[in-house]
C-alpha cells in the first residue's frame, strides 16, 4: 500500500480505494541520545493532560508531540499518515469509514492497545458536559463499531472526504480505555516519550519509552524537557545563553541579535498561521455588517505586515484559508486601507462615530500590543476610536478569548479547508470566536464537505472565502511564518511541517542533537 493524499482522491475520484498506509520514512535521518530543551510560551497554570482543553503549542507539543498518538498525523510535506491507524479505507459517498489500526502497540503502564481504546477516547469529545473544540467532529459520527480487536468502523451523518485528516486533530489523542481518569491524571499514552515530571505552566519532562512501534524512524533524544517562558525576550536569553537548545515564537525585533550568534539559527517555515481581531457577532454594536466592514476598512493591513512581522508573512483577506491551503483564492479582491469607506460604513448603520474596547495581549501573538496600537491610530481616521484595554498574559486564552466582544487572538490554520471552517466558522462550535453564523456560508459548508470533485469544492470553497471577507466578524490583517531559533547542536530534517509551530509541535519525534 502507499499513501494517498486527499488531491489524490478527489483527482481520482477513488472513495471506495485503500486511502493509506504505514507511513513511516523510508530510512532514519538522525541518530539515538541526549536531551532536548526547549523554552516555549502558551503554558498556562490549568494545564492538564485532558486534550480537550489543550489550544496552545506548549501542551501541544507535550501531549500529541510526545506522550500520546492519534489515529492519524500531518506529515512534514503536508501529506497524512497512519500514526495509531494503519490503513483506512471510505464508501463510495465517503460517509462510512473503516480503520485498520496497528498491532503491537502497548501504552506506558503495559497495557495492550485496541479498538476499545479509540472508541472510548472519541466518546470523551462528545460526553454531556464536554466542552471539546473537537465536539463538531465526533458529534458527526453516528455510530462507532468495533469489527475486531484492531478495525473500527465509524458512520457518519454526512459524507466527509477530509475524515481522516480530522482523526489527527491535536485533541483526539488516544487513552486507555477503563482507565481513562488514570491517563488523564496522569498522562498516560502510547507515545515516544513517557512523563516523568509535569508542572502545569512551569515545565514538562519526558523519558524515551524502551521500545516503541516507531524506533529506528523517530524519537531520537533520550529526554526531553519542555520550560514554560511565556516573555519573549527571556526565551531569547535563555537561547543565547545556553539554558535551552530551542525557542519558538521569536521577537522579530531581536532578530538581529539572534543571527549574529554563530551557534543559533533561525527556523522560518511558511504556513497558515493567522493573526486575527474576532468580534462577538451576537454582541452589539458588532451585529451589525456594517459596523464589521467599517472595521475591516479601518486597519492598515500592510503597515501591520511591515512593522509586526517584519515582512516574515504576508497580508490578510479576513479568511483563515492561506497559502498553503489547496483552495486558497488568490485572485479575491484585496481588502484596502480605507477611512474614507469605513466612515461610509459607520453612516450605514446608523453611527456617527464608534467607540469600542479591544482586548489585547502578548499572549495571543508576538506584537499584538503594538498591533492593537496600530489598529487604534489607523481606525481614527475613519471615525473609530477604540480603547486598548491590556489583558495578563496568563490566563488569557481562558478568560479573555471566546469572552471578550473583541479581542486579539491567533489560529495557526488547518490542513484542510474543512477542518479550518468547521472548528471556527461553523455555527454553534466551541471555538467559532466571533459567534458568527451566516446561512448561506453553513450551507456551503455542509456541501463541500461531502463533495469529491475537486472543481465543484473549489468553487464552494472560494465563495466561502468570499462571504468571510464580506460579511464575516474575524478580522485577519495577516499570516505569519513561524518562526522559531534553534541551537547548531539540535538537527532537523531537510522539510519542516508547517502546520503548527516546532514542525508540527513534533520536535521531540523528528529532531536530533547532531
Amino acid at each position: 500500500m502507499t499513501n494517498m493524499s486527499r488531491r489524490g482522491l478527489l483527482r481520482t475520484g477513488a472513495a471506495a480505494s485503500v486511502l493509506a498506509a504505514t507511513g513511516l520514512p523510508l530510512r532514519a535521518q538522525g541518530k539515538r541520545g541526549g536531551r532536548l530543551r526547549v523554552g516555549m510560551n502558551g503554558a498556562n497554570t490549568s494545564d492538564s493532560w485532558d486534550a480537550r482543553t489543550h489550544s496552545d503549542i506548549f501542551m501541544i507539543s507535550a501531549a500529541q508531540g510526545a506522550v500520546f498518538d492519534n489515529l492519524t498525523e500531518i506529515a512534514p510535506d503536508g501529506s497524512l499518515r497512519g500514526e495509531l491507524a494503519e490503513s483506512w479505507e471510505a464508501s463510495e459517498d465517503a460517509k462510512t469509514w473503516t480503520f485498520t489500526l496497528r498491532r503491537g502497540v502497548t501504552f506506558h503502564n503495559g497495557k495492550s492497545f485496541g479498538a476499545d481504546d479509540v472508541i472510548e477516547s472519541l466518546q470523551l469529545h462528545v460526553a454531556e458536559d464536554s466542552k471539546s473544540a473537537a465536539k463538531p467532529i465526533v458529534a458527526a459520527i453516528t455510530e462507532m463499531k468495533k469489527l475486531g480487536e484492531h478495525q473500527v468502523q465509524f458512520t457518519l451523518n454526512a459524507g466527509n472526504a477530509d475524515f481522516p485528516y480530522l482523526m489527527s486533530d491535536y485533541h483526539l489523542l488516544i487513552y486507555p480505555a477503563g482507565q481513562l481518569d488514570e491517563a488523564l491524571s496522569k498522562g498516560i499514552g502510547t507515545g515516544l516519550y513517557r512523563a516523568e515530571a509535569f508542572e502545569p505552566g512551569v515545565r514538562f519532562v519526558g523519558k524515551r519509552v524502551d521500545s516503541h512501534y516507531k524506533d529506528g524512524n523517530f524519537g531520537w533524544f533520550d529526554e526531553i524537557e519542555y520550560i514554560a517562558i511565556n516573555d519573549g525576550t527571556a526565551r531569547m536569553n535563555a537561547l543565547m545563553t545556553g539554558q535551552v537548545d530551542a525557542i519558538n515564537r521569536i521577537d522579530f525585533k531581536t532578530e538581529a541579535l539572534l543571527k549574529a550568534n554563530p551557534n543559533v539559527r533561525i527556523l522560518e517555515v511558511t504556513g497558515n498561521q493567522h493573526y486575527t481581531f474576532p468580534m462577538l457577532t451576537d454582541v452589539s454594536p458588532f451585529d451589525q455588517v456594517h459596523v464589521r466592514k467599517a472595521l475591516k476598512y479601518g486597519i492598515n493591513r500592510q503597515e501591520m505586515v511591515d512593522k509586526i512581522l517584519l515582512g516574515h508573512g504576508q497580508v490578510g483577506n479576513d479568511t483563515p484559508i492561506g497559502p498553503a491551503n489547496q483552495y486558497y483564492n488568490a485572485d479575491m479582491e484585496q481588502l484596502a486601507y480605507d477611512p474614507d469607506k469605513a466612515k461610509f460604513h459607520l453612516k450605514q448603520a446608523g453611527i456617527d462615530r464608534l467607540n469600542i474596547d479591544l482586548s489585547a495581549s502578548n499572549a495571543a501573538f508576538n506584537g499584538a500590543i503594538d498591533a492593537a496600537q496600530l489598529y487604534q491610530a489607523s481606525a481614527g481616521a475613519g471615525g473609530i476610536e477604540i480603547n486598548l484595554v491590556q489583558e495578563p498574559a496568563d490566563g488569557y486564552w481562558s478568560n479573555v478569548w471566546l469572552k471578550k466582544p473583541f479581542c486579539a487572538a491567533y489560529w495557526s490554520g488547518r490542513a484542510t479547508e474543512d477542518w479550518m471552517f468547521s472548528s471556527a466558522y461553523e455555527a454553534g462550535v466551541p471555538w467559532n470566536d466571533s459567534h458568527w453564523d451566516d446561512a448561506r456560508f453553513q450551507e456551503l459548508l455542509i456541501a463541500a464537505r461531502a463533495e469529491l470533485d475537486s472543481d465543484t469544492r473549489r468553487g464552494q470553497y472560494y465563495e466561502m472565502q468570499e462571504i468571510l471577507r464580506d460579511r464575516g466578524g474575524v478580522i485577519v490583517p495577516m499570516f505569519a511564518n513561524f518562526v522559531g531559533a534553534l541551537s547548531t547542536k539540535v538537527g532537523t530534517p531537510e522539510t519542516v511541517g508547517n502546520l503548527w509551530q516546532m514542525d508540527n509541535a513534533r520536535m521531540a519525534e523528528r529532531w536530533w542533537m547532531n
